[in-house]
């Protein structure tokens, strides 16, 4: 599939067919795509969590969610395959305190922009690509700040990773059966580049 294609193809998934298992190779080949992403002094501070057998995605979803099973969690529990994608802050102030960055105070004021994170979410968006790509069905969504402590507990997950998100994959379910519902914030459309995009100043004349 061109590029092109693949991202004007891509859009957030949220029904599954829970008969058809992604193959590990599959998952093995997207994740070798993801730490491809660019880094901050080549840090890579990415970290992945597969769960992609019964019991770990059910221990995700008691640890995660509030136990209400309602129409969003009902069809995401049907996702073969999750991963938790997390960054490592502490692996940037290891990596700029190096004498090529020379920042030994490790201090964290020096990143106005926690790049931990944005470093993580483009390789989270490389996984959604590269699933598009294999004809697999995507989604990316949060962990909840307050169920932080037990989604650790539950994977022995260290105090200095983050949940940054989570993708789902899996091949998208029948419409027969259980139809995708598309989010109805896509109602808002999709705004245009003069919207989005400046050309040598946001001021109505360019800066000389």
């Amino acid at each position: 599939m061109e590029f092109a294609e693949v991202v004007r193809r891509r859009r957030m998934i949220r029904s599954y067919d829970p008969d058809r298992p992604v193959p590990p190779d599959v998952v093995q080949n997207l994740l070798n795509l993801a730490i491809r992403a660019p880094s901050a002094g080549h840090t890579q501070g990415w970290r992945f969590l597969v769960l992609a057998d019964i019991t770990s995605k059910s221990r995700f979803w008691t640890a995660t969610t509030d136990g209400a099973a309602d129409r969003w969690l009902t069809r995401m529990r049907t996702a073969p395959v999750l991963i938790v994608c997390l960054s490592d802050r502490e692996a940037y102030l290891e990596r700029y305190a190096e004498p090529d960055k020379g920042w030994t105070d490790r201090d964290v004021e020096r990143w106005p922009i926690p790049y931990w994170h944005v470093d993580t979410g483009m390789a989270a968006m490389i996984i959604l690509l590269a699933a598009q790509d294999a004809g697999l069905a995507s989604c990316f969504f949060g962990v909840p700040g307050k169920h932080w402590a037990r989604f650790r507990t539950a994977f022995s997950v260290p105090e200095r990773l983050d949940p940054v998100g989570v993708v789902s994959l899996g091949y998208s379910a029948p419409n027969n059966s259980a139809p995708d519902v598309r989010s109805p914030s896509l109602k808002r459309g999709r705004r245009s580049l003069h919207d989005v995009v400046a050309y040598g100043s946001f001021g109505a004349e360019p800066v000389a």
